[in-house]
């Protein structure tokens, strides 16, 4: 998941606000929501009218109890959509037995009636969470928010009604005066059997037609504050900042560099820019002005600015005059006299060799405060170092791959906690496969690689054995981290027999 590839601006918002950005992001993918939902509700709305036709109320009831299972389509859409993939109509309505398959049975039971619904469905859909890791995310998530998404449904229902009834009003104004007048509405009203059957079904399909304007809005609604309530809990927006202030740094580093190299091109050629004017024609004063100007410069001219003291020596009758009128004081004179001696030379270039090694040492001390940037930016400056120079990281994942941080048998580790810490044993091998990776078989790992980059790079090792235990690790791993699931027991000692059979064999070798 990209953040900086969403279609919407990532920040915090109250939950009306977030609503309001449902309310866009359904109406931006209107055509698309719209035409799927009737593409999968209206079938099945027509197969329950057909069965129940002497039933129309347990059809409508049926229809109404199966939302859940169609509301899964438009929010697989609009998570797509949010990232820049939406689907086609042909690929959505083609994925959505898959979306079928996970806790179906769970939204129409005893989930079916939460007045958060279109809030926590992504939790079982999106994330993949169920039992007890979905309940530990239900109250992270509930701690805010919760009162909207339950106004949300209650405000959906009064919706539905009203546009429902409003249907049937509008269907009432179509019909002709004529045909008006010649109809009895209180025989209709009351009329039984198969005779005010079709005036129910018609009601019916008022309905299906309303939830396929409306549902698809609900569940974008729902969904947008499930996005807002992980913005402020995983602070997505500061990532983004961040991302974006490491950008717009890179680009006024590189015209930092561009703007000091043109200012030394101009220091350096400093004729340039005086030469733009030798083509504009010039007037007599204005010449006579320039050749002035020019007499007064050197080679013509070479006037020197001198500042010293001058004393009895250079000046003896200035100096003489001034000290017989006594205007100085006595201690001030011995000490302007004092002045021009060597031992005040002396003392003057002493300090002047202290003022230079001062500033020597807080060059050098700034140097080395600032070593590690310094020895990046040289780094990257000198492209002829061999890359076997980098250091293999010690990081992967949060994961520490030092050999010194692993047991020697780690399958027999991994074995002892599958009972009591499951997550750590997992963890343990999968560490030790990074760490064999890295070390046994010196596969260029970087801290930034992702698990799939890890298993495109193994994939180079020309391994199968490897390559087929890299990718039943990973995929248990990754179930565990992002998904909270954990591998089955039998799984558990298959991966620990697994690590055996591929890496002693390896060490025997």
């Amino acid at each position: 998941m990209r953040l900086s590839d969403a279609s919407v601006v990532i920040r915090p918002r109250t939950a009306w606000e977030a609503m309001d950005l449902g309310i866009l992001m359904a109406r931006e993918h209107r055509l698309l929501l719209m035409s799927t939902w009737a593409l999968v509700s209206l079938p099945v709305f027509a197969l329950l009218t057909v069965l129940l036709w002497e039933h129309p109320s347990t059809a409508l009831f049926l229809f109404w109890w199966l939302k859940p299972a169609f509301d899964r389509l438009p929010l697989y859409i609009l998570s797509k959509a949010l990232f820049g993939e939406t689907p086609s109509t042909k690929q959505a309505i083609r994925h959505w037995p898959r979306l079928l398959k996970s806790q179906l049975l769970a939204s129409l039971t005893w989930r079916r009636l939460s007045l958060s619904r279109s809030f926590l469905m992504p939790v079982s859909q999106l994330e993949g969470l169920d039992g007890q890791a979905r309940q530990q995310r239900l109250g992270v998530l509930l701690q805010h928010n919760a009162g909207a998404a339950r106004w949300l449904t209650l405000l959906g229902v009064h919706v539905e009604i009203g546009l429902w009834l409003g249907c049937m009003a509008l269907f009432y104004l179509f019909i002709p005066e004529q045909l008006e007048l010649d109809w009895d509405w209180q025989r209709l009203a009351l009329a039984s059997g198969s005779q005010g059957l079709w005036l129910e079904h018609l009601s019916n399909a008022f309905y299906a037609l309303v939830l396929v304007f409306w549902e698809p809005v609900y569940v974008a609604c729902g969904f947008s504050l499930y996005l807002n309530r992980r913005t402020v809990l995983e602070a997505w927006d500061l990532e983004l900042v961040f991302r974006r202030l490491r950008q717009r740094l890179s680009s006024v580093a590189t015209g930092v560099l561009l703007a000091v190299g043109l200012i030394l091109v101009q220091t350096s050629h400093p004729a340039h820019a005086d030469q733009a004017n030798d083509h504009k024609p010039l007037s007599p004063q204005a010449a006579s002005r320039s050749i002035k100007a020019q007499l007064e410069n050197p080679p013509f001219k070479n006037p020197e600015t001198v500042t010293r003291y001058r004393f009895g020596e250079e000046k003896p009758a200035p100096a003489s005059k001034a000290h017989g009128d006594g205007k100085l004081p006595a201690w001030l004179r011995a000490l302007l006299d004092n002045f021009n001696s060597n031992t005040f030379k002396h003392i003057a270039q002493g300090l002047k060799i202290l003022l230079w090694s001062l500033l020597i040492g807080a060059l050098a001390l700034l140097a080395w405060y600032y070593r590690s940037w310094l020895q990046a930016f040289v780094s990257r400056r000198e492209g002829r170092k061999p890359k076997a120079e980098k250091s293999a990281p010690t990081q992967l994942f949060g994961l520490e791959l030092g050999i010194e941080t692993l047991p020697e048998d780690i399958a027999t580790t991994a074995e002892k906690l599958w009972h009591t810490r499951p997550r750590e044993a997992l963890g343990l091998l999968y560490r030790g496969l990074l760490s064999r990776l890295l070390h046994d078989f010196n596969l260029p790992l970087k801290s930034a690689d992702t698990e799939g980059q890890v298993l495109e790079r193994v994939h180079q090792l020309q391994h199968p054995q490897v390559l087929a235990f890299s990718d039943e690790l990973t995929r248990h791993w990754q179930n565990l981290a992002y998904g909270h699931r954990l591998p089955p027991a039998p799984v558990q000692q298959q991966l620990c027999r697994d690590w055996r059979a591929l890496f002693n064999s390896e060490a025997a070798r």
